[in-house]
């Protein structure tokens, strides 16, 4: 099978190999050997989440306060 590399430094997978992974979205890429090597990759958004609110120094006291704020029901 074969895969173009467009102007834009795109590569479409062929439909027999993107079938294989249903459902993903995200592929680590890396080179070895001189091969392009694809794994697939899930993302994990709520550790995203918790690192942020961790860098803010945010309790889970604030973020139910921050809830009910934008729900209309706090101060």
């Amino acid at each position: 099978m074969l895969a173009k590399l467009t102007s834009k430094n795109q590569l479409t997978l062929p439909k027999a190999v993107a079938g294989t992974f249903a459902g993903v979205e995200y592929f680590d890429v890396s080179v070895t050997n001189g091969c392009i090597v694809l794994a697939p990759v899930e993302i994990q958004r709520a550790g995203a989440v918790r690192a942020k609110l961790a860098e803010l120094k945010m309790s889970e006291s604030d973020v139910r306060e921050a809830v009910e704020w934008a729900r209309g029901r706090g101060p």
